[in-house]
């Protein structure tokens, strides 16, 4: 990952040294302008050639992306000993009204280097330390708050901090995204081989086997248990993360849970909600389902249907079954036996939504579970 973000932040790194060769030529031009009014023009020139040598140096190191530690340490260096060489090619007059030797703006690439390389914080820090280093070779330091020297360099280290970590982040959601969809590419090219044949046997074992006795039950059990759980890997998809707690695509989840010969039916689009709601539904939809194998009849179908709404998320399960007779709920519950009201109503009407049955002997059996995608949050439950 640190080569990657390496690359990602070469068009910074190639902009910066760009901006180098811009302020030596910019420091050769003042040079060349200021060079009567030295007292040591020759010694001037020397350091003027240093500064040049020393650019070349660090466009090439830095744009290759070799050593860029060591040179921007280094880079601090220079430029801190170019500009106390101020004092020793001029007097203090001169360099009270003027800029120092190797000028402010070709200072600046030290901390624009620190930033690119470590961040904002780093660029700051190179800010304060290079910008009052000038104020110091030109005895302006009393003068730090009304100069602006400081601000300017601090400004620039943040600024190119800010956009090379932004690069780096960036380029790290990038390369989860790729990671994310060779996985899910690869999961559903296995899904695809192990569903024309190690699901198709255990689903055939679990119906051939329902409810016969002895070794042969457990077997068949056994094999519907296998069969959900391979299901559920198959389906199994890491989703995008958008705040606390994540958020889990439903349509993968309820894939996962629906049996073989169950169809489900989705957007082709993920359809992202918070982790909490997405396992009130995947509850939910199991012990519908679980309710229809048991009761529905031998022959009866089922289907799962989701629909990604604006304000809600829809999910409907349907079979063609024998339906449930009026009052058999009611007798169900005072039986003690909860499955209808706790873990369909009950899970789904904790998260401010509705699930609504509709059913009639002979004509199947409907639950319309309704999500809202925003509801206000009791802190009781918190």
């Amino acid at each position: 990952m640190r080569e990657d973000n390496e690359e990602a932040t070469r068009p910074l790194w190639r902009a910066a040294q760009a901006f180098r060769i811009a302020t030596v030529i910019y420091a050769v031009a003042t040079q060349i302008s200021s060079d009567q009014f030295h007292t040591r023009p020759g010694l001037s020139w020397t350091f003027i050639a240093l500064l040049v040598v020393w650019s070349g140096v660090a466009v090439v190191a830095l744009t290759a992306g070799r050593h860029r530690a060591e040179i921007v340490i280094a880079d601090h260096a220079v430029a801190i000993a170019l500009l106390y060489a101020s004092r020793l090619v001029s007097d203090e007059k001169f360099w009270s009204q003027h800029q120092p030797l190797p000028t402010t703006i070709w200072v600046t690439n030290a901390v624009l280097s620190a930033a690119a390389l470590w961040g904002p914080w780093a660029g700051v820090g190179s800010g304060l330390l290079v910008g009052l280093a000038s104020l110091s070779a030109t005895n302006d330091l009393p003068n730090v708050l009304k100069d602006s020297t400081v601000p300017v360099l601090v400004t620039a280290g943040l600024t190119m901090g800010v956009a090379a970590a932004a690069v780096r982040r960036a380029n790290e959601q990038v390369a989860e995204a790729i990671r994310i969809r060779a996985a899910t590419a690869e999961r559903e090219r296995l899904a695809r081989e192990v569903h024309d044949g190690v699901l198709q046997v255990l689903a055939l074992m679990r119906r051939r086997g329902a409810g016969a006795p002895g070794e042969l039950g457990e077997l068949a059990e056994l094999a519907g248990e296998q069969e959900q759980a391979l299901r559920v890997l198959l389906s199994e998809q890491a989703t995008p993360i958008h705040g606390p707690g994540g958020s889990v695509d439903v349509r993968r989840l309820l894939r996962g849970v629906a049996p073989s010969g169950v169809d489900v039916s989705a957007p082709a689009s993920a359809v992202l909600v918070p982790r909490r709601d997405a396992e009130a539904l995947e509850g939910a939809v199991r012990t519908a389902l679980a309710n229809v194998e048991r009761h529905a009849g031998p022959e009866a179908r089922a289907f799962v249907l989701v629909e990604d709404l604006d304000d809600e998320v829809v999910v409907t399960v349907r079979d063609d079954g024998v339906g449930i007779p009026q009052g058999r709920l009611r007798e169900a519950e005072a039986e003690g036996r909860m499955g209808v009201s706790k873990s369909i109503q009950g899970r789904i009407e904790e998260l401010g939504g509705t699930a609504v049955l509709v059913t009639a002997p002979g004509e199947g059996t409907e639950w319309e579970l309704r999500v809202p995608r925003q509801r206000d949050v009791d802190p009781r439950r918190k």
